[in-house]
């Protein structure tokens, strides 16, 4: 047997998918920020329980063929501005303000960089470069730098760069003790935009070492393991590569990125020309789109508003969630952007949290069960959310409880439909697909008021984006700046590029003859498809090369025909809902993974999936496809 081991964690919880011949086994542990190489093993404990009967981390992992992994602690360092004093040294004359004019801009260069920055003069004999390599290094170090960026420019801006590195490591040899780690620009990309790439290797320089930090502990722990498969880092490009082949600025958002790999393939799979995916965590919603089976992406992505040298696909993070803040203001409903996070959490939980959220206005209403919630695994206080959603709605506009838990409903639903407008067009074409936690909660009246007709919610929405890392393939990408270099030297830079493709591709155990590479070439905003067999055919006047070598590694699904229900969908019981003025509605639950494909049933009625529950309203109706995931209808 040779099992896939997919692992999405997030700032609240980590999840865990195995794949193995038509089977999956999921699971959820807490996540652990003091140190994640915990929640990761903790993960590995629990899912082995689910696919054995008890635990056995050893046999899951010696039946293992990969394990791919993504991380919000990359997000997390740069959020929380937790990581290591970057040292800066530039070319002399170095404008700071061009280069972090903007409030953000000066704002995060101040956070990441601040008064550390050094100015170098790279002209002149050896010796004298030498001694000024070593003032700027001395300069650094004695503000407490612990990494050096190094990022030069001009056409030869590579060169230059290795000749400081060069002076520097004979002054400073890395086997000294306190030697402060370098990292140059042109390692992180060869765009030929200087900003951009001064901003990518600062980036990439500030999530190094807490991303190595975690990463290398892992993959110690995971060698203790005799036989365990290669660990693989899931990447914001949609590729996947091993630890050591990993840019740290890669990992940053890529666990929404996994969701977007899941959404794909399922429009793929399912035909949907365009989708607009909603992932609804504790505390945001990731938005993103797909049309025509692709992940929409922008080839320079920003990273907290910066632009980068990198592609990236067009996520945009709202703030709110199943955990945001509800309250009253000058007799008008707010919700978000403060969240209670999971500790306290919402009123509900009974952790300590006083705050009313969304989770405690539909425990009040009933669409959550208090005993069935997130698997049965924690009870909720009914109590405690009529208190808070008293505190913090009903008295302040002088209405009861019920009457606030409906229009605590209505307004989060409301402010949800106008972050996605305000995200993309919306048509009435448009396929809308929620997961996450929260995402399938109340769809039906965000869709509604979007003039959406067809809702997708993945069987494995609560787990969506550890889902989509078994989709990824394992990737490299390159780039190389062609500004300012003779055509006749093309062939050369392809032929270093091919190069070093093969080594790195060699190092994922996949050889290059085996690998799909593509090449395009850019000229400012415009890209280029290109045959690297044929560069004297390239378009004149080009700033950089960028080449994608993949290997297959996750492959497609079939595709699956969406039909109407052929049957009906057995019920598994009632839930009784407390209508605005506090009557009962008793409506049908639908525990999807009891109800067979080609099965369905029409609202009202409350829908639960492992680790998910949504509201079904009267006027739309549900299927279950062969997957698995359930098509919901709105009614004409």
């Amino acid at each position: 047997m040779q099992k896939r081991i997919c692992i999405d964690n997030g700032g609240t919880l980590t999840d865990i998918c195995v794949f193995d011949e038509g089977s999956t086994w999921t699971a959820k542990t807490l996540t652990t920020p003091f140190d994640l190489s915990q929640c990761f093993f903790d993960g590995l404990r629990k899912i082995s329980t689910e696919v054995y009967g008890s635990e056995d981390v050893e046999r899951l992992l010696a039946e293992t063929a990969t394990i791919k992994y993504s991380t919000t602690q990359g997000t997390n360092s740069l959020v929380e501005r937790k990581g290591p004093r970057l040292g800066l040294i530039v070319d002399r004359g170095f404008d700071r303000a061009a280069f972090a004019a903007e409030g953000e801009h000066a704002d995060l260069f101040d956070s990441l960089v601040g008064s550390r920055i050094v100015e170098i003069d790279l002209a002149g004999d050896d010796e004298e470069v030498r001694r000024r390599v070593i003032e700027c290094a001395n300069t650094l170090a004695q503000s407490a730098t612990s990494r050096i960026v190094v990022c030069l420019g001009g056409d030869d801006y590579a060169a230059r760069e290795r000749a400081f590195v060069a002076h520097y490591e004979a002054a400073f040899p890395s086997h000294y003790l306190g030697t402060v780690p370098v990292a140059v620009s042109h390692e992180s990309t060869g765009d030929s935009d200087e900003h951009r790439r001064m901003w990518s290797a600062i980036l990439n320089g500030f999530l190094h070492p807490p991303m190595e930090n975690f990463l290398f502990n892992a993959q110690k722990r995971l060698r203790n393991y005799r036989g365990a498969a290669p660990l693989r880092i899931f990447r914001n490009d949609g590729g996947a590569s091993k630890v050591s082949k990993t840019a740290a600025i890669k990992t940053y958002s890529s666990g929404p990125r996994g969701g977007m790999e899941a959404v794909r393939t399922a429009a793929r799979r399912c035909g949907f020309g365009r989708v607009i995916s909603v992932d609804v965590g504790g505390t945001t919603s990731d938005l993103g789109q797909v049309e025509n089976g692709e992940v929409l992406s922008t080839l320079r992505g920003r990273i907290e508003g910066v632009e980068t040298s990198f592609e990236m696909c067009e996520l945009v993070s709202v703030g709110i969630g199943g955990g945001s803040v509800i309250r009253c203001k000058n007799g008008e409903i707010l919700v978000g952007p403060q969240s209670v996070g999971a500790s306290p959490g919402p009123a509900c939980f009974g952790l300590g949290g006083t705050r009313a959220t969304i989770t405690d206005a539909l425990l009040v209403i009933g669409v959550l069960d208090p005993h069935s919630f997130f698997a049965g695994s924690m009870a909720l206080d009914v109590e405690r959310a009529r208190a808070a959603i008293s505190a913090a709605v009903a008295e302040p506009l002088g209405i009861t409880v019920i009457e606030a838990a409906h229009a605590m409903r209505r307004t989060w639903a409301t402010r949800l439909a106008e972050d996605i407008r305000n995200f993309a067009e919306v048509d009435p074409g448009t396929v809308l697909m929620a997961f996450g936690g929260a995402g399938p909660l109340i769809i039906c009246e965000v869709a509604d008021q979007l003039g959406l007709r067809r809702i997708v919610v993945p069987r494995l929405a609560a787990l969506f984006s550890a889902f989509g890392l078994s989709f990824s393939d394992i990737a490299q990408d390159y780039e190389v700046m062609l500004k300012g270099v003779d055509r006749q030297a093309y062939p050369a830079l392809v032929a270093a590029l091919r190069a070093r493709a093969e080594r790195d591709m060699e190092a994922e155990g996949t050889d290059l003859a085996h690998c799909e590479v593509k090449a395009r070439a850019i000229s400012g905003a415009e890209v280029h498809a290109v045959d690297l067999d044929n560069p004297s055919v390239w378009p004149a006047e080009l700033d950089s090369l960028q080449v994608h070598v993949s290997a297959e590694s996750g492959g497609e699904l079939a595709a699956i025909a969406l039909e109407p229900a052929r049957s009906a969908a057995p019920a598994a019981g009632e839930r009784t809902l407390l209508n605005p003025d506090g009557s009962e509605q008793p409506v049908p639950i639908y525990r999807l993974d009891a109800c067979p494909p080609g099965s369905g049933g029409s609202g009202p009625a409350v829908l639960e999936g492992r680790f998910f529950t949504g509201f079904l309203e009267a006027h739309w109706s549900f299927a279950v496809l062969a997957s698995g995931d359930v098509v919901l209808e709105r009614k004409a």
